[in-house]
């Protein structure tokens, strides 16, 4: 039962941003009592301590749970909420001041990188819905993951396992980490069930998307809305070096979607069975999950959020 629907719990990731929100939270902090707002908070201690958190803080009644930090965190603080057994989901609203690296969820739906500015979208309480995906996948035992943005398995994953080495030099780190990638990774073969239908292909990755920009703001799915109840899903094939290089601007356009090697598919659920002897990575929303094959389902207007 929800029994402090009118107190807000603030999860903060003090490492998001390089630091910045340990440096932020201050000012936040100071800001947030100044708008009246009612709140408890605490700091994040390691990569998924957030879900635990969250957890916690539903345990204690708490409906109403401000994200600060990245991605990562707010990709965290959602599964948290998706794997709590004991409440409406539906009754837990999200609110963002994002201080993450790439902090891509937040470009679709123009959710202001100001502090000042995102405190007031939260304050002003309009709420929106968005699906979100379900990955089911086996590393080795079945795990269960949920995504918000968009999760993928091959050179994506492979860039995700690299970006550590380059965060610390903001938005660009993902391009820096994917142009570093190419040189030492390997295209994978992999068995795709769309459907009734079942088809091989080798692939350089394979992405399923909801909201529009991922890795910087890349622009890699055939971006059709973030609620109507599909995935938008990219088979990027047999890329070779050059043609990824070729096509760097396009990546950032849209307009890789287009490529004769680009096969896009609009899809409610998606299962991938990789045949290559060494398994490609899994990442979603920039987290890295693993290696395995993945069944891949939607969760229509799962996310309740303010914006």
């Amino acid at each position: 039962m929800i029994v402090n629907s009118k107190r807000w719990f603030v999860i903060i990731n003090p490492t998001s941003g390089s630091g910045q929100g340990r440096r932020e939270w201050p000012t936040i902090k100071a800001q947030l009592e100044l708008e009246s707002f009612d709140f408890d908070f605490k700091f994040t201690k390691y990569q998924k301590d957030s879900i635990k958190i969250t957890h916690d803080a539903i345990n204690q009644g708490f409906n109403r749970i401000i994200s600060v930090g990245g991605d990562g965190t707010l990709h965290n603080i959602i599964n948290g909420i998706q794997t709590h057994n004991s409440v409406n989901r539906d009754q837990i609203k999200l609110g963002i001041i994002p201080l993450g690296t790439g902090n891509d969820w937040v470009k679709t739906y123009k959710i202001p990188k100001n502090i000042n500015h995102a405190i007031a979208v939260i304050k002003k309480g309009q709420v929106l819905q968005q699906d979100l995906g379900k990955i089911e996948f086996y590393n080795p035992q079945k795990q269960i993951v949920y995504f918000n943005n968009l999760a993928g398995v091959g050179f994506d994953g492979f860039v995700v396992s690299k970006i550590a080495l380059y965060k610390r030099l903001g938005p660009v780190s993902y391009l820096l980490a994917a142009i570093v990638s190419l040189f030492s990774f390997s295209k994978f073969n992999a068995s795709i069930s769309v459907g009734k239908k079942t088809f091989e292909t080798r692939a350089f990755m394979i992405l399923i998307g909801l909201c529009q920009y991922s890795g910087g703001g890349m622009q890699l799915t055939n971006y059709n809305g973030p609620n109507n109840g599909y995935f938008n899903v990219s088979i990027v094939k047999n890329l070779t070096l050059f043609e990824v290089i070729k096509n760097l601007k396009n990546l950032y356009n849209g307009n890789i979607v287009k490529h004769q090697k680009v096969e896009t598919h609009r899809l409610k659920k998606i299962a991938i069975k990789l045949i290559s002897k060494d398994l490609p990575f899994i990442e979603a929303d920039g987290e890295l999950l693993g290696k395995g094959h993945m069944t891949v389902s939607i969760i229509p207007k799962a996310l309740t959020f303010f914006c």
